[in-house]
């Protein structure tokens, strides 16, 4: 792997650390700590994820008008700021808005990441994504086993230490990134008129795509609200509870091998490899609706884990390949704005299913959503081959 991306994925590595401090306990917060029901809890994360899509979508753009150097910087002042205000105030209603604030400036950091991974190593296929997702998952595992031990200590240094790892990241930024060179963001105006041509098709695909996608997320990010707080109510601990997403890094992390050696024979089929992951997701929810004890929900995680090893890096893998020259980083911000928005939806709607008709009504209306985002990833592209046909013809 070039050195570029060895510096991007040590920096996703300590970025994701810091999140991973806060985001799998901010449901467990916002409803034991300051005392809040679980659908208000449900729209504080909503408007933390509305403005991750914003700065999603913002960022993108910025990456290719500015570069993912200044894009990235701007993210990482936007976000350090608010965890500073968060260190100090963390109560209701502060925590809202800076909590809201995070959302903005790491959704401005992800897409740039993503489109620089892409375009530092573009030989390199699904590898560069894949690996930024590898060091994703590391900083899951690790800052997830630290936060539950700090929480179950104080919750209030769980907010500093994700301030002190975003200071780190920064500098990380500043003193790494400054000479990575993108290619991408002078184009010839022969490439861009044929770039523009292909747009529309192409932008149609991905966004069916992200419909699934969208769906995926919603229902995954219930393991880390909806399914965190009923953990809680059958006297599951936090360092258990936390435990869970320790596994989830450290199974990404230590599977690659395996995991290399079958996504090879996938090599030209994404959208095999993605469906695979969606029926993965429906055996681990199945498992979880059924779990009463700390190994039931271990199990369901496994399986939840090998299920997003297969769909998460591809999803991205493939908005790279369909993105026209020059707007791999606006790609790359809808793509990340998907599962933002699946991070923002989701916490509402499970809070309100919970709170009305329980978990067993929460899982139904899961699997269902699994269901039809088969049905987004087995057509996503049928634009793009019946334009082919026409081509061809």
């Amino acid at each position: 792997m070039p050195r570029a991306l060895w510096l991007l994925i040590i920096g996703m590595t300590v970025n994701v650390t810091g999140n991973s401090f806060l985001w799998p306990l901010n449901t467990i917060y916002i409803h034991n700590s300051l005392g809040k029901s679980l659908s208000v809890a449900g729209i504080v994360l909503m408007l933390n994820s509305g403005a991750s899509v914003i700065g999603n979508l913002v960022g993108g753009s910025m990456f290719d008008k500015l570069g993912g150097y200044k894009s990235i910087l701007i993210g990482i002042g936007i976000t350090l700021l608010a965890l500073i205000g968060l260190t100090f105030w963390h109560q209701w209603p502060e925590y809202i808005f800076f909590l809201t604030i995070v959302g903005l400036g790491t959704g401005v950091i992800f897409p740039s990441m993503y489109a620089m991974a892409g375009s530092v190593w573009e030989e390199g296929g699904r590898k560069a994504f894949n690996a930024l997702y590898v060091a994703q998952n590391l900083g899951v595992a690790v800052g997830s086993a630290l936060g539950g031990i700090v929480a179950d200590y104080s919750f209030q240094l769980i907010f500093l230490a994700n301030t002190i790892l975003y200071v780190l990241f920064l500098l990380i930024a500043v003193f790494g990134y400054r000479n990575i060179s993108v290619s991408n963001l002078r184009k010839s105006s022969k490439m861009k008129e044929k770039a523009t041509t292909k747009k529309v098709p192409n932008l149609q695909a991905l966004s069916i795509l992200c419909v699934g996608y969208l769906l995926c997320w919603v229902a995954y990010v219930q393991w880390s609200t909806t399914v965190a707080s009923y953990t809680q109510e059958i006297h599951i601990s936090l360092s258990q509870y936390s435990l869970l997403w320790t596994i989830n890094g450290a199974l990404i992390v230590l599977g690659q091998p395996l995991l290399h050696g079958i996504l090879k024979h996938f090599a030209k089929a994404l959208k095999t490899q993605m469906l695979i992951g969606i029926v993965i997701f429906i055996i681990s929810f199945l498992v979880a609706a059924k779990a009463t004890a700390f190994s039931g929900f271990l199990a369901g995680m496994v399986i939840l884990t090998i299920g997003e090893m297969f769909i998460w890096p591809a999803v991205p893998t493939v908005a790279f390949s369909l993105a026209p020259k020059g707007r791999e980083g606006f790609y790359q911000g809808i793509v990340n704005s998907t599962a933002t928005g699946g991070r923002m939806i989701g916490p509402l709607l499970g809070g309100i299913l919970v709170d009305k008709f329980g978990m067993p009504m929460l899982f139904t209306v899961l699997i269902t959503l699994f269901v039809v985002a088969i049905f987004t990833t087995v057509f996503y592209d049928r634009s793009l081959k019946s334009k082919k046909s026409v081509q061809a013809s």
